[in-house]
């Protein structure tokens, strides 16, 4: 059988002239669509660590208003007062148990209230163990799960009314290169499965959520230069730096770029992603 000819239009898909979609702004410089003015942002264990890092890189594209959600009142107070001070950015701390769904529910309505409006969700909160798998104690493996993937899904759900009451936002989980990859030498199977679960999850809410114009995308950070680090044998830490390609571990202020590209209109297209920022420790 002969090849059709190209007069032959039968079994050729021929380009239709479709309507080009110009959001507002589009024309703009590329730096504005990263502005965050007018808008409000939740951070779920913003009071320290990565969370705070994230709060900060939000409040300096322009945030009107900021809340911090944690369960130590001493430091959510003093981050709030701290990104206040620094940014001008009107910012409250709400203590919250991330594990209780009444008390989410009545915090974001709370936060609702007090700043007209949410319009990002940063869940950050979220604890590590180590435990061998088989002498975990199994309160120990509830509470983790509760906490890190419960505690996502109903910091989601318990934001969810108030983002689609503003036509959309953005929902940004922080999960963990240990969603992807088994750690070493540390044993953590808790933390592992919680964080697959919270990649999993945000895929299944950013398809669900997609029709109300409410993004959802993760970060997986690798190892990170913290005060948790601290805590850890020396020896364990240089095996961790001697797995990443980098040859380093990562500072906290390595997370704010991606995290204001996921939270700001620069990423409009983007939903259902998990990005890895672990000085390619996954890429091995």
């Amino acid at each position: 059988m002969a090849p059709p000819s190209l007069s032959d239009n039968s079994n050729i898909m021929v380009a239709t002239s479709l309507p080009v979609i110009s959001e507002p702004g589009a024309a703009d410089s590329v730096f504005s669509q990263f502005s965050l003015t007018s808008q409000v942002a939740v951070i779920t264990g913003g009071a320290q660590g990565l969370g705070y890092a994230m709060a900060s890189s939000l409040c300096s594209a322009g945030l009107a208003g900021i809340a911090i959600l944690d369960i130590n009142p001493v430091t959510g107070e003093a981050a709030a007062l701290s990104l206040q001070n620094t940014y001008g950015t009107s910012a409250r701390f709400y203590k919250a148990d991330v594990t209780n769904e009444q008390i989410m529910k009545a915090v974001f309505a709370e936060i609702n209230a007090d700043f007209g409006g949410i319009d990002i969700l940063v869940c950050s909160a979220g604890i590590v163990e180590n435990y061998p798998a088989e002498e975990y104690p199994f309160d120990r493996f509830q509470r983790l799960m509760n906490i890190n993937l419960a505690g996502s899904f109903l910091s989601a759900q318990a934001a969810f009314p108030f983002l689609k009451s503003r036509g959309g936002g953005s929902i940004i989980f922080i999960a963990s290169m240990s969603g992807h990859i088994v750690n070493y030498p540390q044993c953590q199977i808790a933390y592992n499965a919680s964080k697959a679960g919270v990649i999993h999850m945000m895929k299944s809410f950013a398809a669900e959520w997609a029709k109300y114009k409410i993004r959802c995308n993760s970060i997986s950070p690798g190892y990170m230069q913290t005060e948790l680090v601290a805590s850890f044998d020396p020896g364990m830490v240089q095996q961790w730096i001697k797995g990443t390609p980098m040859a380093r571990m990562g500072l906290p202020n390595e997370l704010q770029g991606v995290a204001l590209w996921l939270a700001s209109k620069a990423s409009s297209f983007t939903t259902g992603a998990d990005i890895s920022v672990d000085g390619g420790y996954t890429t091995l």
